[in-house]
């Protein structure tokens, strides 16, 4: 299953991206993450289903110096069969 999940609020310049590297590992998730230009962060991942329900659990909590103020998720069938999970520029 994949999700492209957009967080959205105070998420850039306060750690949000490491935050999701460390979450990803912990789920064993694969995909990336990515600042967009928007002033969101885009998440995009791969895993079970009920993996990735409790990795965007964790997404909507992020680290305490962010702000979340809304959560988009989109699902998907299909995978990229993404290997590993990183921060894109």
């Amino acid at each position: 299953m994949k999700a492209r999940i957009i967080i959205q609020g105070f998420v850039q310049g306060v750690g949000y991206r490491f935050f999701v590297v460390q979450q990803a590992q912990l789920y064993q998730t694969r995909g990336y993450v990515r600042n967009l230009s928007s002033g969101h962060v885009e998440v995009v991942a791969e895993a079970e289903k009920g993996i990735l329900d409790d990795f965007i659990k964790q997404l909507k909590i992020g680290p305490s110096s962010a702000h979340i103020t809304g959560v988009d998720v989109t699902w998907f069938e299909n995978e990229d069969g993404f290997t590993d999970f990183d921060v894109r520029f």
